[in-house]
């Protein structure tokens, strides 16, 4: 029941005409989203099993980024009709084996029905990324914002075995409230989020020579305790004159290296950035450990490990390194790389609200793209494939005796559940459009669906409207697991945490001090 609840909560986000959700937290702040995942990540569940229905969205976030509203549905459907089963005097044990037949066999349909794509053709990534968006609040800039997220998967997409690898991390998201959503852009290199070090440095530089160092550049201190006598002010001076000439010919190995711009993930000493400032070196220092990684793949430059081991050979190039003040704050923004394996999208918007809900939606829309990318093989949208691969179940489950294909069918029931509640969240009259899909179906028109957005039934291929097939596996296999999990419990048994001798132990007399009689409490145990 708890479980069903929770996927009732979801429903009315799924789809182009689906409600969004407002979250409010115990401190009061906002978090408007129509993201699966982000509403139950955020939702305060107690409910042992209603947890559960969090984990296997956060499950499909994690494996294929989207369709997390469709798998929590899908999980809800699948119990509701295990429940239906159970009051025939049906064995959930039965059940269970039923679904994972037909899940075999759905997945089977899904390989079988899916067109198989171009995994470098720009257009049909376009069309996924396009309508993952969609059912999002970021919906109206849904072109120009696809644009960027495939420019910048197909940008670090790397060859590997007969198909292509893509590691997200390599694609750097940095958020900046102001300016409007239209000014969100994709950098063919990396924004830091730092300043310059010292004001007299340039703050442009074009054609650079990128260093990496992961030293400090100041005068380390000894590792023992050592006392130097000095008797004379000159012996002082020359004390002094000899720790500046150790850090002038830090700045002059730098120099000799031919780098023009110095980013350090430790500090660098203020003398040092004087004499750094003197020879025109832009440097920014303290970085983080996954910047120096991400600027090494784009730039091409290697992280080296102390000041005598940078040289020309390992420095990286950029066409400009150059300070800008976006919004408040400075930020070093590194563009033009030759083929960037890193690169950076810069997310602007109205509101901070806006620019979250941006960042959900490109997280999305870069996941699908992935997936793409990865497993070339698409489906459209709008429940088609939910329709057909029920059609094709049902047909199935008639060759199947014994209870099973009860269990079968009714897997193939759930499955509708998708195109039902797209019709009922964009106004349509579900019984209708059901069966009016299922007979284009039974033609062979395997792609009509609900067009969410004219409120009508529809082929969904003639708009563009596709899906990958991983999306739709991860979510049949997840919502699978997750039903049979929690069919399997038959009782909830809370547990005492307490071990010890029966009353919990305590010293006669209940808790120090406490009335005689309340001591032990062993009615309540």
């Amino acid at each position: 029941m708890a479980a069903r609840i929770v996927s009732e909560v979801v429903k009315t986000s799924l789809g182009p005409k689906g409600m969004d959700k407002m979250l409010v937290d115990s401190f009061g702040d906002v978090t408007i989203t129509n993201d699966g995942a982000t509403m139950l990540k955020e939702m305060d569940v107690q409910h042992p099993a209603a947890k559960m229905m969090v984990e296997v969205s956060k499950t499909q976030d994690d494996e294929v980024g989207d369709g997390t509203t469709s798998v929590v549905i899908l999980t809800g459907e699948l119990l509701g009709k295990a429940t239906e089963l159970m009051e025939k005097k049906v064995h959930p044990i039965v059940i269970i084996d039923g679904y994972r037949q037909a899940e075999e066999k759905a997945l089977a349909i899904l390989e079988e029905i899916a067109e198989t794509v171009d995994p470098k053709d720009k257009e049909v990534l376009m069309k996924v990324s396009k309508t993952t968006m969609a059912s999002k609040l970021v919906n109206q800039h849904s072109h120009y914002l696809s644009d960027i997220s495939v420019d910048a998967v197909l940008q670090i997409s790397e060859p590997e075995n007969g198909g292509y690898t893509v590691d997200l991390d390599m694609i750097k998201i940095e958020k900046k409230p102001g300016a409007s959503l239209t000014d969100t852009r994709l950098v063919r290199g990396l924004i830091i989020d730092k300043e310059v070090v010292h004001d007299g440095m340039p703050k442009q530089i074009k054609d650079a020579s990128i260093g990496l160092l992961n030293a400090a550049m100041e005068i380390e201190k000894t590792e023992f305790d050592a006392k130097i006598s000095i008797e004379t002010p000159e012996e002082m001076q020359a004390y002094l004159d000899q720790e500046e000439q150790m850090l002038r010919d830090m700045v002059k190995k730098v120099k000799d290296a031919g780098i023009s711009v110095l980013f350090c993930q430790k500090g660098i000493d203020d003398m040092v950035q004087h004499f750094l400032a003197r020879e025109g070196i832009l440097a920014a220092r303290r970085l983080k450990k996954s910047d120096m990684e991400a600027l090494g793949k784009s730039t091409g430059a290697k992280v080296v490990n102390s000041v005598d081991q940078l040289s020309a050979e390992d420095a990286g190039y950029a066409e400009l390194v150059e300070e800008r003040k976006v919004s408040d704050d400075s930020m070093i923004f590194v563009e033009g790389c030759k083929n960037p394996k890193a690169v950076t999208i810069l997310i602007r918007g109205g509101t901070e609200r806006v620019v979250d809900e941006a960042d959900r939606s490109i997280h999305d829309a870069l996941c699908v793209i992935k997936d793409v990318v990865e497993e070339p093989k698409i489906v459209a949208g709008g429940g088609a494939p939910e329709i057909e691969t029920a059609r094709l179940l049902r047909e199935y489950a008639e060759k199947l005796a014994g209870r099973e294909r009860l269990a079968v069918m009714a897997f193939a029931d759930a499955l509708e559940v998708i195109p039902i509640t797209l019709a009922e969240n964009s106004g349509m009259d579900p019984i209708d459009a059901i069966s009016e899909i299922q007979s284009e179906h039974a033609k062979g028109n395997k792609w009509v669906g609900i067009d969410g957005l004219l409120n009508k039934v529809a082929d969904l291929s003639a708009i563009d409207i596709y899906e990958p097939m991983v999306v739709k596996a991860q979510a049949i296999k997840s919502a699978t697991e997750a039903a049979s999990l929690l069919l399997k419990i038959d009782d909830i048994i809370a547990v005492s945490k307490m071990s010890g001798p029966p009353g919990g132990g305590m010293p006669p007399g209940g808790m120090g001090g406490m009335p005689p009689g309340m001591g032990g409490m062993p009615g309540m145990m």
